[in-house]
């Protein structure tokens, strides 16, 4: 059954969640989660593996990435083979997943805004701002002013 194109559906994820930190660090899980994560943009990939090989090599300045270290990074049995940040920034570059970046730091309460959805960020702010300050011309208002010096004629 599909609804209509103008009905709410208040059951969806918000598309900019509010995150609070995790308690605690568990690299393993998180080791775990970001393989699978890179294993999944691989499968999403238009490209194969030996394309993003070649073009995070290109990235990196190498002369080439092999298909088994991409294997290696998303393998969860290989938990002494991890991926260096600027191995992983080519990655997310080779197979255009910047979904990954979000994924990386969600679970330190942060989130990721891409390009212009940044002005949503700075557009509350701002708001909130002149919220704050309309209240505060309000009180100052709400007092009434005695004027002690008389107009001269």
């Amino acid at each position: 059954m599909s609804k209509h194109p103008g009905q709410l559906d208040f059951f969806l994820e918000p598309l900019f969640p509010v995150r609070s930190p995790a308690a605690s660090l568990d690299l393993s899980r998180f080791r775990s989660k970001l393989k699978r994560a890179m294993a999944q943009a691989i499968r999403e990939c238009p490209h194969g593996r030996e394309v993003i090989a070649a073009r995070m090599a290109q990235y990196l300045g190498l002369p080439n990435v092999s298909r088994s270290t991409l294997d290696a990074y998303t393998a969860e049995s290989k938990e002494n083979h991890d991926v260096s940040l600027v191995r992983f920034k080519a990655f997310v570059r080779a197979t255009n997943a910047t979904w990954l970046w979000d994924m990386v730091v969600s679970e330190d309460g942060l989130i990721m805004l891409e390009g212009d959805e940044a002005r949503l960020a700075e557009i509350a702010r701002l708001q909130q701002e002149q919220r704050n300050l309309s209240a505060e011309l309000k009180a100052l208002r709400s007092l009434p002013v005695s004027i002690r010096r008389k107009g001269t004629r």
